[in-house]
């Protein structure tokens, strides 16, 4: 893989929000979430989009946004090479880089196997 490719679709969501907004997408996709008890914060919807998931994130914060990941084999690579482009590379967290584009919209870039 050369380039990142779109890996998952995230709603960020703020906390106190998250229950209502995962009922409110399971309903618009038609289909219901995985929901881990290691890790509740993240209710996955992988059968919405084949190939690709949804995923709702409780973020901790007052923040609603939406947020594209991409998977690539070259990590550090992409980073490099996003950034030269225009892009920010705002935090690392576990195995994610989280960017920013041009006009300042979050993505985040992760291991093929570690999305």
């Amino acid at each position: 893989m050369t380039n990142p490719r779109l890996h998952g679709i995230v709603i960020d969501v703020p906390s106190a929000d998250q229950a209502r907004a995962v009922e409110f997408w399971a309903a618009a996709l038609g289909c219901e979430p995985e929901v881990s008890a290691s890790y509740p914060e993240y209710a996955q919807f992988e059968a919405a989009a084949p190939g690709c998931y949804v995923l709702v994130q409780a973020t901790g914060n007052d923040t609603a946004r939406i947020h594209l990941d991409f998977a690539t084999d070259d990590r550090d690579g992409e980073i490099d090479r996003l950034v030269r482009a225009g892009a920010s590379e705002l935090t690392r967290e576990h195995k994610w880089a989280v960017m920013a584009d041009p006009a300042g919209h979050p993505f985040c870039l992760c291991p093929v196997t570690g999305c």
